[in-house]
């Protein structure tokens, strides 16, 4: 099994636990997170009729906020859209949100037609995506010029000190304990802290970001930096990338 259908199981096997968890190991307080992502973006689009994908989607929790939040601003979804590669999540999602449209695929390779959307989110998903850069050029194909990528996501921190201490003895002592407790699968929150490491520091990812034709907007840290918000435009066109590995 290759490394992306490795971490695509892993994520089938927690999905029935999944949510639970999320809300007791943050605390609740990544909703407000994804509020805050929410709100900035809804905001520009104020009384538009715009089409939302949402990358990673798994159990539906952001496409949750979109729905809910955009008549807020006067804003009409013409079409929401979630894709993931887990189905365990998308039954999870299904169940939630009878209504909603999913769509089980890769990050890479989402099946939509380019210029489909003008906001494309991922919470939380892209540090598991193996084709990394391919997926950001897809993200790019499938919004419109002008269109945005919305992240948020957990960032390797650049520079060490007492909140990265206590930041990353959580991560990697206290998380996988209730995160294994509550899904019966501690390997899938020992992988939790080993992706952050594996992943980009904030200023590195910003670099990704606009090497896929995206000009950052906004790069906001969340709770002493351990989340962070990347809001990115569409510029340019990006190049698919035609060289990608095995999963």
């Amino acid at each position: 099994m290759q490394k992306q259908e490795k971490i695509v199981d892993m994520f089938n096997q927690i999905a029935p636990t999944y949510d639970i968890a999320n809300r007791v190991l943050s605390l609740g307080i990544d909703v407000s997170w994804r509020k805050y992502a929410c709100k900035y973006m809804l905001s520009i689009f104020r009384n538009k009729n715009i089409n939302i994908i949402d990358v990673a989607c798994g159990t539906g929790d952001m496409m949750g906020l979109w729905s809910q939040m955009s008549a807020e601003f006067g804003v009409k979804i013409d079409e929401l859209v979630g894709v993931d590669p887990s189905s365990g999540m998308l039954s999870k999602a299904k169940e939630k949100f009878p209504n909603f449209k999913f769509i089980e695929a890769y990050a890479d390779e989402t099946g939509l037609k380019s210029g489909f959307g003008e906001i494309l989110s991922i919470s939380y998903g892209i540090r598991n995506v193996v084709e990394r850069k391919a997926a950001l050029a897809e993200f790019n194909r499938i919004l419109k010029m002008g269109g945005y990528v919305v992240v948020l996501e957990f960032t390797k921190r650049s520079k060490k000190g007492l909140i990265t201490s206590l930041r990353d003895f959580y991560l990697s002592k206290i998380l996988p304990r209730i995160g294994g407790a509550i899904s019966k699968n501690k390997e899938a929150y020992l992988y939790l802290p080993s992706s952050i490491e594996n992943f980009l520091d904030a200023k590195s990812f910003c670099e990704e970001l606009e090497e896929a034709g995206f000009e950052i907007q906004l790069c906001k840290g969340f709770s002493m930096d351990i989340s962070t918000l990347f809001i990115a435009k569409k510029v340019r066109e990006a190049a698919l990338d035609t060289n990608k590995s095995a999963r």
